[in-house]
């Protein structure tokens, strides 16, 4: 029997946190990927119900009327929040869940599910790559830049709130840390269960 958890990956604008699911996913798809919804214009190569699903803001209000949302978030001035019924069916069927969300939603999923998330910060190497991250994806607006900067200085405030940190600094080397972390989580959650079960 599966024990699951929730791995909420939080970082600053550009600290690579996309990228790193996304390997972590080529190599265990059995771990899933919570969609995140969201108010914000997509992006190029931005694929619906892949990157984000994709609401108006009429929608995504009626959303948070009805519950919708394990968490949710006003971010650089889009709705940002994470739809409940797919972690609960995933947990349903044993399956674990990953999510990229940001640090005030981490610590709301948290208090929703005491026992079953697991935080982890991804950090930039420094304050220099970050910025040179930034503009080099060449999808924000110097005003958007300046914004993203601002606040992910108020995040890395807040980052020792956190279960576990990465540095960011090798690709490679940061999954294979975050692979550690999941893996090593998941054998202490069947093992504490086990022992739960056989007094």
């Amino acid at each position: 029997m599966n024990f699951p958890k929730l791995f909420v990956l939080s970082s600053v604008a550009g600290g690579g946190k996309s990228t790193l699911i996304q390997k972590l996913r080529e190599k265990h798809p059995e771990i899933l990927f919570s969609v995140s919804c969201t108010t914000r214009s997509p992006r190029p190569g931005d694929k619906e119900g892949i990157t984000y699903h994709f609401l108006s803001k009429e929608e995504f209000e009626k959303g948070i009327s009805e519950s919708a949302f394990l968490e949710w978030a006003l971010v650089h001035d889009q709705y940002y929040g994470t739809p409940a019924k797919f972690v609960e069916d995933a947990f349903s069927v044993g399956s674990s869940v990953i999510m990229d969300i940001d640090v005030q939603g981490a610590g709301i999923v948290r208090s929703k599910l005491p026992g079953k998330v697991v935080t982890i910060f991804i950090l930039p190497p420094n304050d220099a790559e970050w910025e040179r991250r930034l503009r080099g994806r060449g999808t924000d607006s110097e005003e958007n830049i300046v914004k993203r900067i601002k606040n992910g200085k108020l995040e890395l405030e807040r980052q020792n709130e956190f279960d576990h940190k990465i540095v960011n600094d090798d690709l490679d080397t940061a999954l294979e840390t975050l692979e550690k972390i999941i893996f090593s989580n998941l054998k202490e959650s069947q093992e504490t269960n086990f022992r739960n079960d056989s007094r």
